[in-house]
């Protein structure tokens, strides 16, 4: 019992140094629990809409489950409408009815504006049911009624300023259907972004299936007391001897299935945020343990008395314990209800971007808070064992020496030697993976690499410190004379503390410059290619990877001052190779001759104009090496829902490149006599060569051409590389910001070590104010203290970061991406901000050793 009173006696005697420490628990916790609630939340957001949207049963074409197993003719696959009324006789089926649902569609407005969602959900049109019910309300005038009527859905309708009226063009493969605005629904539940069209049956088939009479899927609903397992058991018997051509699923099935494809993405989200998280925590740990560490130096004499009268190694180790499991309960509480409010926000954010989620659908399940918990108080505790462990080896003599000990020599000695070795080990990984022949071998010692090293610097970091914070004065506080120099002293005065404290912004900076890198390089390699291999002046595509209509193609046709337009099919074959091995489901780059000097690929062996001959196709180089194919061979094609024919080979690729690596090149004129017209795939991209010296005519003819259609680009290739660097540059700012967690747990690190430096340092400041220092000397040396140490923690991080990023491109060049570039301007703006971020956290503790009173500080023991 003496043992917790004296713990909660520290604990809330030195509340205000704990605080810092405090919020570093809490920021971690409630990010680790803010993930968790967010992901449980749009869990909850999909399965509850999946499972008002699918019916009792459902029934669809078996080839519709696996997009696989056929082209994607940008139509979806579809079965008669006799399945309609196979369904309606089963037992204990209520009713059936058929549906038309298609993805593949953009619609716009009067004004050629796409009124889809801009955060990546789906554009849907379809038919109007009855299942439709279960999810929606028509609020606002009446379900679509011919072919001139189309309903939109209410979310849509309020972000694009929709009324009942308005004209809306759908376009899809089969054609562009014009309809005015005849209703208005609105969803029951949360709709996370999509947006919805509904024609009449009729119309839906026409327009988006190009044929009457068929379906996607058939909704049917059960009798009274029927369950849907009953149910599906019946239907799947009324389908008689088709039915291995169809799958029957119950609602549940459906809801699960339709959960499984948005899955993918909330995992990759979902875990992502929690590595951010786990960094977070990393970067605390170091907080805490220089909290305690100075603590535990400051009260060195308090300790020692304990010793002399009685109080046990254990009694004190558990004392210094306790104070941590007070610190983590606390920072874990306050976490959890953090991670809500952070869950809250992260939703608001989300719906700014375009995915909608509702406070209703919030989620926090009993796992949360208990996770937030475990997690927040074991880390805590773990960080404060080592100056827990320290306090304990305090003697009893130590009453009867000044506070704050220097460590032991041999400590650091040993300390040096281990470090240096994890940091060899880190090297030697590093090197190896740079040196690998296969990315997937040289990921493993890169990841090796990356943890033995940081671990090393970590370990390290108090014996770097004396040599690197030395450099950094010489260069930066020299020239403030003898406030410099004391400065540079303050830091040096604990090595082991200046090294955690810089230790904690090197995680984070490290991680930036290495992604800074990668990211660089990734986009300086690209550019490059493109700059060797594209030979055509402009490329044409979606900006969500729908397929090109046949309608836009052939509007191309129209722009002038262009020499030839390029088409590119993607379709799918079984291929026997001349010794017999089999390929299933291979990608064939199905484009037009001209597609030879659109993208200038380099051959090994054959001509690739060659490729393009009737019945000619190319292979790679690494395709050929594994099955023996040579220049002659012919390999056996079995082209998906078409004919089989023998294919000569006629050119092998080279893979070293980044741009179509490994692709199989044939003409569509080949592709087209083995593949049934209406199985024949839409272009996914297209490509035009200006006449000489007209380029500037041809893109504005091109894009005029094409203002019909927004949902397409027209680049050339500067648009182009512009386009790749904003995805990478919006990737690494989205990582950046997740990394400014870590960072701003780190200055709260710099923060916590001043401000108890200057408790530690309160004697000495008042002498030297009794000697003459004034309080804005005092307040220069503790800033300048700062900026050392944040320029120490970003000297490492951003040459750690670097090292990294420099070998992990080692890697991608194997994959094409074969130029290293260092972003010199961001490493420098990094490295600057460091020094601001230096000044920022020395505010507030140069404040406070200011305003002390000289002679109380003169008196402090």
């Amino acid at each position: 019992m003496s043992v917790l009173k004296t713990s909660m006696r520290n604990f809330f005697a030195h509340k205000g140094r704990m605080a810092l420490s405090a919020v570093a628990v809490i920021l971690s916790v409630a990010f680790v629990c803010g993930t968790l609630v967010f992901s449980d939340t749009m869990n909850t957001t999909f399965d509850k809409l999946f499972a008002a949207t699918s019916a009792d049963v459902t029934v669809t074409s078996k080839s519709a489950t696996d997009p696989g197993d056929r082209p994607d003719t940008g139509k979806p696959e579809s079965m008669p409408a006799s399945v309609v009324d196979r369904a309606k006789k089963a037992q204990g089926a209520k009713s059936a009815e058929g549906a038309v649902v298609s993805e593949s569609v953009t619609v716009v407005n009067s004004e050629k504006k796409n009124v889809g969602p801009t955060g990546g959900g789906p554009t849907i049109a379809g038919n109007w049911t009855r299942n439709d019910l279960r999810s929606m309300d028509i609020t606002s005038g009446h379900a679509p009624r011919g072919p001139t009527d189309v309903m939109i859905d209410s979310d849509t309708a309020d972000k694009h300023d929709l009324k009942i009226g308005d004209e809306l063009r759908t376009i899809a493969v089969t054609g562009d259907h014009t309809a005015k605005i005849s209703g208005i629904a609105t969803f029951k539940v949360t709709n996370p972004g999509a947006a919805i069209v509904y024609f009449d049956t009729a119309t839906a088939q026409r327009e988006l299936l190009g044929a009457t009479g068929r379906f996607t899927h058939v909704n049917v609903t059960a009798d009274a007391g029927v369950s849907d397992t009953v149910l599906k058991r019946h239907v799947g018997e009324a389908m008689g001897a088709d039915a291995t051509a169809y799958q029957v699923k119950t609602q549940q099935e459906s809801a699960d299935d339709n959960r499984k494809s948005v899955s993918g993405f909330l995992d990759v989200m979902k875990y992502a945020m929690l590595g951010f998280a786990g960094i977070a925590f990393l970067v605390g740990i170091f907080l805490i343990i220089n909290t305690f560490s100075m603590l535990v130096a400051q009260r060195t004499r308090e300790i020692g008395l304990m010793r002399a009268i009685g109080s046990s190694r254990k009694q004190v180790n558990r004392s210094v314990l306790v104070e941590a499991l007070l610190l983590g309960v606390i920072g874990s509480v306050l976490g959890v209800g953090a991670g809500v409010g952070l869950a809250i926000g992260l939703m608001q954010l989300m719906s700014g971007m375009g995915m909608e989620l509702s406070t209703q659908d919030l989620t926090v399940k009993w796992t949360t808070p208990v996770v937030g918990m475990v997690l927040g108080i074991v880390v805590t505790v773990l960080a404060a064992y080592l100056p827990a462990r320290r306090a304990a080896k305090v003697s009893p003599m130590a009453a009867l020496r000044d506070a704050g000990t220097p460590a032991d020599g041999k400590a650091s000695a040993l300390r040096a030697v281990i470090g240096l070795a994890l940091t060899g080990a880190g090297v030697f990984g590093l090197y190896t993976a740079s040196q690998a022949d296969k990315a997937s071998e040289g990921s493993l010692f890169l990841g090796g690499g990356v943890v033995l090293t940081l671990i090393g610097f970590v370990v390290v970091g108090p014996v770097l410190a004396n040599g690197v914070v030395r450099v950094i004065s010489a260069v930066l506080l020299r020239m403030f004379g003898p406030i410099g120099r004391m400065a540079e002293r303050n830091a040096l005065r604990n090595p082991r503390r200046t090294g955690a404290t810089g230790a904690a912004l090197m995680i984070g900076l490290a991680l930036v410059a290495c992604l800074s890198v990668v990211g660089s390089s990734m986009v300086a390699s690209a550019t490059d290619e493109l700059d060797k291999s594209v030979g055509a002046d402009f490329i044409i595509q979606s900006d969500n990877g729908q397929a090109i209509t046949p309608k836009a193609a052939k509007s191309l046709e129209k722009a002038e001052h262009v020499a030839h337009i390029t088409q590119y099919k993607d379709i799918k074959a079984d291929l026997t190779a001349p010794d017999g091995k089999k390929a299933q489901e291979v990608g064939l780059s199905a484009a037009d001759a001209t597609y030879a000097q659109d993208l200038r690929s380099e051959t090994v062996a054959g001509t690739l104009a060659d490729a393009y001959k009737p019945d000619s196709m190319s292979v790679g180089e690494d395709f050929a090496k594994d099955h023996g194919i040579s220049v002659g061979d012919k390999v056996r094609l079995a082209f998906d829902h078409g004919k089989t024919a023998d294919i000569t080979v006629r050119a092998i690729t080279s893979g070293d490149t980044s741009i179509d690596s490994g692709a199989m090149y044939v003409n569509i004129d080949t592709a087209a006599k083995y593949v049934p017209a209406d199985r024949m795939p839409p272009n996914e991209i297209m490509f035009a060569k200006a006449d000489e010296g007209q380029q500037d005519a041809a893109y504005a003819s091109l894009k005029a051409a094409m203002s019909d259609y927004p949902q397409y680009k027209v680049m050339d290739q500067t648009d182009f590389k512009q386009t790749l660097k904003d995805q990478v540059g919006q990737m690494l700012n989205m990582v950046y910001g997740l990394l400014g967690l870590a960072i701003i747990v780190a200055i709260l690190g710099v923060v916590n070590t001043l401000a108890l430096s200057v408790v530690e340092r309160t004697r000495e400041i008042g002498l030297m104010r009794a000697i003459g220092l004034s309080r804005r000397q005092l307040r220069r040396m503790i800033r300048m203290e700062s900026v050392v140490i944040a320029l120490f923690g970003a000297l490492l991080g951003l040459g750690l970061g670097m090292g990294w990023g420099a070998t992990a491109q080692k890697l991608l060049a194997l994959e094409g991406l074969k130029v290293l570039e260092i972003p010199w301007p961001t490493i420098l703006t990094v490295f600057v901000g460091s020094a601001f971020v230096g000044l920022f956290a020395a505010l507030v503790p140069a404040f406070r050793a200011g305003r002390m009173n000289v002679l109380n500080a003169i008196a402090t023991e």
